[in-house]
């Protein structure tokens, strides 16, 4: 790895203005707002796992049908073929891992009988165990349109992935599936119990009825790729789409999406006393919730409810997950409050379609009852979301540039695959391996209660290309420190700051590119130490205040010594790979 040390002439305390041709991009998704999760990504149907102190979501890339489209026209999701990554440990500084390419993935599969092949990637649902040979496993489910359930395996939340089979593992000639020109065999829902066996969920889009007869749910082998059971019943009233299912207090919690029908109080009524429940009637398009002890007995299962309302913000569809991490459950869900806010600014012209973004929001759950309270989405629409992170980030562990609460202008492309001669990037499976972020002048990204501590005196900055990047505590605000950078490759771009400026908790920290020539960046960390030309080689090997002891990639996503490692790996502080 090669370095370059750039000393400022002086400390960089001096406000420096930016070329007043340059204008900074646009702050669509609000300083005050957690959501969405992405400020410059269309994304959907949420899913999501806790693996090593992390939150990992996946979602549909609305993206790829925007982009596909010319960013006009409609959301047909035929262009849908990937899936999005993103991460997070604080709930509301978010990394972004890249796309997995299914198509690429799934290229083999079979084309007769062609409901068994492969022809989109929707509704993601995810689960993760160790094996009994002590490894771990990911596991990652999604629909083929209407058709059917496709899965992927990996032994890293963020890939590579593979497909173990050669078609859909669940289809229309699956036992107990919906059949053909009736229901869907889609949106499906995993979940692996206390006794290590795997469940999954499917269905939808069945008669407009309190009683579609559409939702499916099957037990699944201890390969988790095969099915094991006839596919059963789950008679939920008013179901629509969007199956998920979770594993608290030693029930199964099924979620799903409420359909359209018109419902009567008579009809309701009869239902709750043939059920003996007490609960209220479903409004359209919310998220309901069924528990059972014993999910293969279609009668079993008790609908309690609605957790989760309408999002509004512009959507017209319903999609949820409802996740634990760090010991609180919450609400993961899509809305379109980005295009809403792109539509009305004029970034898009007003007819375009509905690209949905991925919301968080806090839900409480009584884990005993198996209880789970209704969501409030009232504040600003739900675009308040998680503005408390729930630990302060870390700035001078070594940090991706492509983690962020928010930002303006940017794009991301892989390095190794993005295409000549045109603006859309092609990106692998292999997440964060190959991934950078691409700047113009009057881009930015922005990390939300970076603590300094006692103070940094140096910013390393990973780059190539051109440019200039000015450090600062709000977007439009003074200047504290700026990094001038020229290379033809990847390299180490180095300053020295003031410490008195970046000392404490900084509810904000901006990165504001204000001179660009195809600049490209990769990463960024501080140090508490002055660095000097001597002091170079140190700043790997001792990239935090303090060593971390254990393998991590440079995200600072720790690793377990089983995974397979790319790009940068850092063991007890220590550079091992690159």
């Amino acid at each position: 790895m090669q370095k370059k040390l750039l000393i400022a002439s002086a400390l960089m305390a001096v406000s420096l203005q930016m070329d007043a041709q340059t204008t900074i991009a646009a702050d669509y998704k609000g300083t005050a707002n957690g959501n969405p999760i992405s400020a410059n990504i269309f994304c959907a149907d949420p899913t999501a796992l806790e693996y090593n102190g992390r939150l990992y979501v996946y979602g549909s890339n609305d993206h790829q049908q925007f982009i596909k489209n010319g960013k006009k026209g409609e959301n047909s999701y035929g262009e849908i073929k990937s899936i999005v990554v993103f991460s997070t440990d604080d709930m509301v500084n978010w990394t972004f891992h890249g796309t997995i390419d299914t198509k690429k993935i799934c290229s083999g599969w079979v084309t007769n009988p062609w409901y068994q092949g492969y022809g989109v990637s929707w509704a993601p649902s995810v689960t993760w165990r160790t094996n009994e040979a002590g490894e771990d496993e990911f596991f990652l489910y999604f629909c083929n349109s209407s058709h059917g359930v496709g899965v992927l395996k990996a032994n890293s939340p963020i890939g590579p992935w593979t497909s173990p089979l050669k078609k859909l593992l669940i289809h229309y000639d699956t036992p107990g599936a919906n059949a053909m020109g009736t229901n869907a065999n889609f949106d499906p829902g995993v979940v692996i119990d206390d006794n290590g066996v795997g469940w999954l969920s499917f269905g939808g889009l069945g008669p407009s009825q309190i009683m579609p007869d559409a939702a499916r749910i099957v037990r699944l082998k201890p390969s988790m790729t095969a099915v094991d059971t006839t596919a059963v019943k789950i008679k939920a009233p008013y179901h629509f789409e969007a199956n998920e299912l979770n594993y608290i207090g030693g029930k199964y919690v099924y979620t799903y999406c409420s359909n359209w029908a018109n419902r009567s109080d008579s009809e309701w009524n009869t239902y709750k006393q043939q059920h003996g429940i007490t609960a209220s009637k479903p409004n359209t398009c919310t998220m309901c919730y069924m528990v059972t002890d014993t999910p293969n007995d279609p009668d079993s299962w008790v609908y309690k409810g609605v957790y989760g309302p309408h999002p509004g913000m512009g959507t017209n569809n319903n999609h949820s997950h409802l996740q634990k991490f760090q010991g609180k459950y919450y609400h993961i869900y899509h809305g379109a409050p980005l295009m809403e806010k792109w539509r009305s600014a004029g970034v898009i012209a007003q007819d375009c379609g509905i690209f949905r973004s991925i919301c968080v929001n806090k839900v409480t759950v009584d884990s005993n009852a198996v209880k789970i309270n209704q969501v409030d989405l009232s504040g600003d629409k739900g675009l308040k979301g998680i503005t408390t992170p729930i630990k302060n980030f870390n700035p001078y562990d070594p940090q991706q540039m492509e983690t962020m609460a928010s930002c303006g202008g940017v794009n991301y492309e892989d390095f190794k695959n993005v295409k000549n001669n045109t603006k859309v990037s092609t990106l692998s499976n292999d997440a964060s391996e190959n991934l950078y972020v691409k700047m113009i002048a009057g881009s930015w990204t922005s990390v939300r209660k970076a603590d300094f501590d006692t103070g940094a005196k140096s910013f390393i900055l990973r780059a190539r290309g051109t440019g200039k990047l000015e450090i600062r505590f709000s977007r439009t605000g003074t200047t504290q420190a700026t990094i001038e950078f020229s290379s033809t490759s990847f390299e180490d771009h180095i300053i020295n700051v003031d410490s008195t400026l970046f000392k404490g908790v900084k509810s904000h920290l901006f990165f504001v590119v204000t001179e660009s020539k195809n600049a490209q960046f990769d990463a960024w960390h501080f140090s508490q130490e002055e660095l000097t030309p001597t002091a170079i080689s140190d700043v790997l090997t001792k990239p935090a205040a303090t060593v971390r002891k254990g393998i991590f990639d440079l995200s600072g996503r720790r690793l377990q010594n089983g995974n397979n490692k790319h790009g940068i790996i850092i063991k007890d502080g220590k550079k091992i790979k690159k």
